[in-house]
Formats: C-alpha cells, sequence, structure tokens
C-alpha cells in the first residue's frame, strides 16, 4: 500500500484544486463528479433553488467547502443555506447537503460523507441517483428512500419528477 502524504490544514485552504477535493485528517480525497448525467442534474437543481431563494430564504452553492470537523473539510455537490455565509469556507450546518452519484461512487466513500454531514449537524443529507432516478433523504433518525422521487427537508419539497421532466425535454 502506497504512503499517502499528508497536507497541513493551511496549504489546502490556499490551494486551488480542479476539480476541489475534500480534506480529511490531513489526507486529500478525490471526489468523482460524473458526466452529463451528474453535471446536468447539478445545474438544474441549483436553478431550482435560485428560482425559490426568495420565497425560502435559501441559496444553495455548488461545490463548496464546508467545514464539518477542526480537521474535515467536504465538498458537497451542493449545499444549500440560509443567508450568504459568513467566510469563504462554510463553517456553520447549511440546512440541507446534496450528493450526486457518479457511476464511479462507492457507498463506504459516500456513507462516511453523510455521517461527516450529519455529525456536523446538518440536519438533512439528500443522495440522488440520476442514473437510477432513485434518491434517498439521511438524516440523524436514519435513511428513507424517497417515494416517489419527493424530498422533503424542513419547509423544502423537492419533486424530481419536475427536475427529471425537463431534462428529458433538454435531450430531445
Amino acid at each position: 500500500m502506497a504512503k499517502q502524504t499528508l497536507v497541513p490544514i493551511e496549504e489546502y485552504l490556499r490551494t486551488s484544486y480542479d476539480p476541489d477535493v475534500d480534506y480529511v485528517d490531513g489526507a486529500l480525497e478525490e471526489r468523482n463528479l460524473g458526466e452529463t448525467e451528474h453535471g446536468g442534474l447539478q445545474m438544474m437543481l441549483i436553478v431550482w433553488f435560485h428560482t425559490r431563494m426568495a420565497q425560502r430564504n435559501v441559496i444553495a452553492f455548488p461545490e463548496t467547502r464546508v467545514q464539518v470537523a477542526p480537521s474535515r473539510f467536504r465538498v458537497p455537490d451542493i449545499c444549500v443555506m440560509r443567508g450568504w455565509p459568513k467566510s469563504g469556507v462554510i463553517t456553520e450546518p447549511p440546512l440541507l447537503c446534496i450528493e450526486i452519484l457518479s457511476p464511479e461512487d462507492r457507498l463506504g466513500r459516500v456513507e462516511a460523507r453523510i455521517r461527516d454531514f450529519l455529525a456536523f449537524g446538518v440536519p438533512a443529507v439528500w443522495v440522488i441517483d440520476p442514473m437510477q432516478r432513485r434518491a434517498w433523504a439521511y438524516t440523524e433518525a436514519g435513511v428513507e428512500e424517497a417515494a416517489g422521487l419527493v424530498l422533503k427537508s424542513e419547509e423544502i419539497v423537492l419533486d424530481l419528477r419536475e427536475i427529471f421532466s425537463e431534462i428529458d425535454k433538454l435531450r430531445s
């Protein structure tokens, strides 16, 4: 097994990675970003939140660093905040983190990310599989598959069928 070089937090924070990476106890962890299914769904969700920003007082940030513990930074596909963060790195629990699965994602790595978000105080983490068109909502109480592709978190209710329908229209 190859020895991993540890990176100081200060170096991680002042370095731009393309694409950005998670920082877990000194180790850099690459994120799987997928292809058009992943990127298209991410874009559509950002637009969905943007059009509802004023009425729900929420802002959705794509791929923004979230410090979930003193030596852990995760970069969710989307995090939803109430109001603008106080700094460039999000240090308060978002209302919601969304992970969009890519074909290369492995259950263990996704579950580790979910555990970090929940332990940090994020009330809900949504995991969406755009290829299978399935979704799950994770909370402290456990995990629940989205019935009829409807995800709920606090006052946010998202019907993924609408999003996937819009994606299908764009494809044709």
